[in-house]
């Protein structure tokens, strides 16, 4: 009983107290492979206990109501240990298949020592796609770059729009097909910034070497990197009905609705004014809907949705919601993280997580997006995330990032 006592409150202790490096072994495949062999050896060895005692202690054969109780007792015993034990195996063996899915030859130089290579800010290209059987290809209508500090966690959400014209191109093949900004893929095509990614899967000259589904990304991070004026280094790119799926996975996200949203083609759904939790597919209207708005709305509401997720999906939420989730990301996300960044990358969205995250959206009137300002956007980049920038806002101010064209990084009242 001693044992038991003690291996119950270790176990309760490492849920609560250390949950955020819980999450860090259960991105390491080597991890769970051992814990889930260590997990079967356990629920043998215990069972093995019980079952040998209810033979020792087991009432008389004339004794039925008392043989039958013990046996009862002894069944339950077992289903006690052995259901845990079950289930954090499973645990374990999803997490391996979602990491060996998700980040399978995906290799880069990781130091376990400075895992962001003496980086002050790490950029990620967060990339919300949409594609449709009567619309072929994939349109990156949502691209967001997350400038996160590595020390502290302190983000900045950097937005820019789909419909930036003539976005110039990076140093090669790229820039000398279209020296003088992105222009499409021929007469019909408008020229905008979401077709950059296409453009790039169905001409394997702009971007040489790159394999088939990653020219895309490859070409887009840089693009977006100089029109930023940072260098991105990662991406993760999420289809729109997938992460309705995952929100759905999570049990939904709490947000304040601030006006009514009316969305879908023919006006056939509201989401009213208020504080509620949403569903997948409302957090996906939430952020997509264009119904008496426009993209710059959108975009500000997006950013509202990255904040709530981020603070919502604490470790045990996602523990709790782990074998749903990892099937709704095995089908939504793509990504060149590398797998040995993964445990940093754990502990460095648990900073974030505690830290406000601010919004820059580089929308009308702050920028004109059919002739932008490349210097002022990288001017404006630079200011937000300028020391002075960085300092954390007071609590009580923490709440909310921008959708604010003003300038520089503020905390907007359009998010709940």
């Amino acid at each position: 009983m001693s044992v038991q006592i003690v291996l119950i409150a270790a176990i309760l202790t490492v849920l609560t107290a250390f949950s955020t490096q819980l999450l860090s072994l259960a991105v390491q495949p080597g991890w769970m492979t051992g814990l889930a062999l260590i997990l079967a050896a356990v629920a043998i060895a215990w069972t093995a206990v019980i079952i040998w005692s209810y033979m020792l202690v087991r009432p008389a054969a004339s004794g039925m109501p008392g043989r039958a109780l013990a046996a009862g007792l002894a069944v339950s015993l077992c289903a006690l240990v052995l259901a845990p034990t079950a289930y954090a195996a499973r645990m374990a063996y999803v997490s391996r298949d979602l990491v060996h899915h998700l980040f399978a030859g995906n290799m880069g130089p990781v130091v376990a020592d400075d895992p962001w290579s003496g980086t002050q800010r790490v950029n990620f290209l967060l990339i919300g796609a949409d594609s449709a059987p009567n619309r072929p290809g994939v349109r990156t209508d949502s691209m967001t770059v997350a400038s996160v500090d590595t020390a502290t966690g302190a983000t900045t959400l950097l937005g820019l729009p789909r419909n930036l014209e003539e976005v110039p191109m990076p140093a090669g093949p790229a820039r000398a097909r279209f020296p003088y900004g992105f222009t499409g893929d021929g007469l019909d095509s408008p020229g905008l910034l979401n077709e950059v990614f296409q453009y790039a899967e169905n001409h394997p000259e702009v971007v040489p070497g790159v394999p088939d589904g990653q020219r895309g990304p490859a070409l887009l991070k840089e693009t977006v990197g100089g029109v930023l004026g940072i260098p991105v280094r990662y991406y993760a790119m999420v289809d729109m009905k997938g992460f309705a799926e995952m929100i759905d996975a999570v049990g939904g996200v709490r947000i304040t609705v601030e006006e009514p949203i009316v969305y879908g083609k023919y006006r056939e759904g509201l989401l009213p004014a208020g504080t509620r939790r949403l569903s997948g597919e409302e957090a996906l209207w939430y952020g997509r809907s264009r119904t008496d708005s426009d993209d710059y709305v959108r975009m500000g509401r997006q950013k509202c949705l990255i904040n709530a997720v981020a603070r919502q999906a604490d470790p045990v939420t996602l523990l709790n919601s782990f074998d749903g989730l990892a099937t709704a990301t095995k089908r939504a996300i793509s990504t060149d993280v590398p797998q040995d960044l993964l445990p940093a990358l754990v502990e460095l969205a648990q900073k974030v997580r505690d830290n406000p995250i601010k919004s820059l959206n580089f929308v009308p009137p702050l920028i004109n997006t059919a002739y932008p300002d490349w210097r002022f956007i990288r001017h404006k980049v630079n200011e937000a995330l300028s020391p002075v920038a960085r300092t954390p806002a007071p609590a009580a101010q923490a709440a909310r990032p921008t959708a604010s064209p003003e300038g520089p990084v503020t905390l907007d009242k359009t998010c709940g």
